[in-house]
């Protein structure tokens, strides 16, 4: 019983930004997509985690500028590595996520989402169009974090 009362009045107090702040990744989801193109989708979903995490958690440790951008060339590097090595599937897939794993936490970069840039990498392909799709996505959702940084509250 109590659960619900916290829900609605966490949402009573937040609903603007609730709407705001869903809209605004919504767009900027959009306006990548329509810039990168509908080729590179598998590649560009692994943003999708990442624009939830930079508008519903902005001041989490996973939305910093940092993470974001190194957390996704720590992916591309695991996924290209794996898409070139002469295993089967079954074990490239996993290791991909599980490198890239250790070299985000290694290396203080943590961001959940890499780790779906490197699995799409591997089954994808890996192509400078790639590089390019993943990075610029990954530097205009953290701009946009840190240009909207005082209208943006944490959600959950």
């Amino acid at each position: 019983m109590r659960l619900e009362g916290t829900v609605r009045d966490k949402f009573k107090k937040l609903w603007k930004n609730y709407l705001l702040q869903s809209l605004l990744a919504a767009v900027t989801l959009f306006i990548l997509v329509f810039v990168l193109g509908r080729e590179k989708m598998v590649i560009i979903s692994a943003m999708g985690a990442t624009t939830f995490i930079v508008f519903a958690t902005p001041k989490s440790y996973s939305a910093q500028t940092k993470n974001v951008i190194g957390g996704h060339l720590v992916g591309l590097a695991s996924g290209a590595i794996f898409y070139f090595a002469a295993l089967p599937y079954l074990l490239e897939y996993p290791l991909a996520v599980g490198i890239a794993i250790f070299v985000m936490v290694a290396l203080d970069v943590e961001h959940p989402p890499a780790a779906g840039t490197a699995l799409a990498v591997v089954i994808n392909e890996v192509s400078r169009e790639a590089f390019i799709t993943i990075m610029v996505s990954a530097v205009v959702l953290s701009q946009c974090r840190y240009y909207l940084r005082g209208y943006l509250k944490d959600l959950v």
